[in-house]
C-alpha cells in the first residue's frame, strides 16, 4: 500500500508578507511551502524520503500528478510492456526521483537510494488516485493555514486538471 506525505520545515519559512491569493505561480511552485515530502511501501515498509527541508512541497505534489499522467501516455494502457519513463528533479540539487511504468506497474527509485536496493513498486492505478489524494489534502492543510490560499486562481486550475480519482468497488 503506498502513502504520499510531507513535513514542513521551520528552517524555510515563507515570507511573513506573502499574499496567497494573489501568489503566482513560480511562487507555488519554487518559493513557497518547504520542507520534506515521502513515498512510502507500508506493506513492504520502506520509503523514499527527502531530508534536505527544502523541496518545495507544493511542487512535489504538482509534478508527482504531471508524471502519473506522463507514464500514462501509452495508448495500450496497462498491457503495454514498452517501458514509460519519468524523472522528477529537485531544483536545488542534481538529485532526481526516476519512475519507470511496464504494463500496470510503476517502479519508483532515486539518485540517493543505495545501490544494492530495490525500487519501490506501486500500481499506476494506487499511484495515480494517491498522487492526487495527497494534492488535494496539501492544498487543504496549506489552505487552512493560510485561509487566502483557498482563493488562488492558481490554486483552482490546479484542483480541477488533477480531481479526486473515485476508489473502484
Amino acid at each position: 500500500m503506498l502513502d504520499i506525505g510531507y513535513a514542513l520545515s521551520r528552517r524555510f519559512p515563507d515570507p511573513p508578507q506573502t499574499d496567497y491569493r494573489r501568489a503566482d505561480v513560480h511562487a507555488l511552485r519554487h518559493d513557497l511551502f518547504c520542507g520534506d515530502v515521502y513515498l512510502a511501501d507500508t506493506k513492504a515498509d520502506r520509503e523514499l524520503s527527502t531530508a534536505w527541508g527544502w523541496v518545495p512541497v507544493l511542487d512535489f505534489a504538482w509534478a508527482l500528478c504531471d508524471i502519473v499522467e506522463q507514464l500514462a501516455r501509452d495508448p495500450r494502457g496497462s498491457r503495454s510492456a514498452t517501458p514509460q519513463y519519468a524523472d522528477l528533479d529537485f531544483t536545488e540539487s542534481t538529485d532526481r526521483m526516476l519512475f519507470e511504468r511496464r504494463f500496470g506497474w510503476v517502479d519508483v527509485e532515486a539518485d540517493w537510494m543505495p545501490g544494492h536496493e530495490p525500487p519501490l513498486t506501486f500500481s499506476h492505478t494506487e499511484l495515480r488516485r494517491e498522487a492526487r489524494d495527497f494534492l488535494h489534502d496539501l492544498i487543504a492543510d496549506l489552505s487552512d493555514m493560510h485561509e487566502d490560499l483557498a482563493e488562488n486562481p492558481a490554486i483552482w486550475d490546479l484542483q480541477s486538471r488533477f480531481p479526486r480519482v473515485p476508489e473502484k468497488r
